[in-house]
């Protein structure tokens, strides 16, 4: 199964991204395919998070109900399935945070890797290459 990281959803949502069109493609393919695929609960928080945000977007942020229909349509896809904390995941969250550089805002990404390999992702989409700290989870950008 394929999991969706936060920048390949912003950048889907975000017309003025450089790679906006691929992104949407990405998510449009995802949502309207068969094969199950799944977003991270910390990636739509994250998503909502930097979407809405003033500072960012210098006010041509995304309204609150704006982003939350669009995390909606994502979500409400018959294929798509939102990936939480399991049972295993305690137990690799620790060997995550553990690692040298896992710091400050990598600890987010920690839990996200840490999530994906408690659910078997096969691979996760993301242009983040700090998600190379955490082998055990197949990365690819979507866009390279």
């Amino acid at each position: 199964m394929i999991a969706v990281d936060t920048n390949v959803l912003v950048y889907a949502h975000r017309r003025e991204s450089r790679v906006h069109e691929e992104a949407a493609e990405v998510l449009r393919a995802l949502a309207e395919g068969s094969r199950r695929w799944a977003i991270p609960w910390p990636c739509c928080y994250e998503f909502l998070s930097v979407v809405t945000n003033r500072r960012i977007w210098r006010g041509a942020e995304s309204s609150p109900g704006e982003a939350w229909s669009q995390l909606r349509a994502w979500i409400d896809s018959p294929s798509n399935l939102l990936l939480g904390e399991t049972g295993g995941f305690l137990d690799i969250l620790g060997r995550f945070v553990r690692r040298p550089r896992v710091r400050g805002p990598l600890v987010h990404d920690a839990r996200v890797a840490a999530i994906c390999v408690a659910h078997g992702i096969d691979e996760l989409l993301s242009r983040d290459r700090d998600f190379a700290l955490f082998p055990e989870l197949k990365t690819r950008n979507p866009f390279a």
